[in-house]
């Protein structure tokens, strides 16, 4: 069993940034993907970004790309979701989200993935 616990949502302007934490708790999840979804209300949960947890390999979804960086502090067991030049769009309430590395699992789909914090709201307006 894996706990995730997000952090640091909040209120930013446009063109602003933001860090969101992602604390792990429990069973090591050195063998583990970590992944961060978002919702808006009343759309689908999408992909947003993921860092395996051993090489450090990372992926994001195409409309973050160059605005985003994921990364993890393995003393921490804590992953980070840097956000700059936000968005409007980028509003939405931000899970994480654990994975086991099992072949055939996918990065993307929220359907592979076993364990998901609560969620923090990310506000995006002038």
């Amino acid at each position: 069993q894996v706990q995730l616990v997000e952090s640091g949502g909040g209120l930013v302007q446009p063109g602003g940034s933001l860090r969101l934490s992602c604390a792990a708790s429990g069973r090591t999840i050195s063998s583990y993907r970590i992944g961060w979804f978002r919702q808006a209300p009343g759309k689908e949960r999408e992909f947003v970004a993921a860092i395996t947890w051993s090489s450090g390999n990372t992926y994001y979804v195409d409309s973050v790309k160059g605005r985003f960086t994921i990364s993890r502090d393995r003393a921490k067991n804590t992953m980070y979701l840097q956000m700059s030049s936000l968005k409007p769009e980028d509003t939405a309430v931000y899970y994480c989200a654990a994975q086991s590395l099992v072949i055939g699992t996918r990065t993307t789909s929220s359907w592979d993935y076993d364990y998901w914090g609560q969620g923090t709201q990310v506000t995006v307006s002038s």
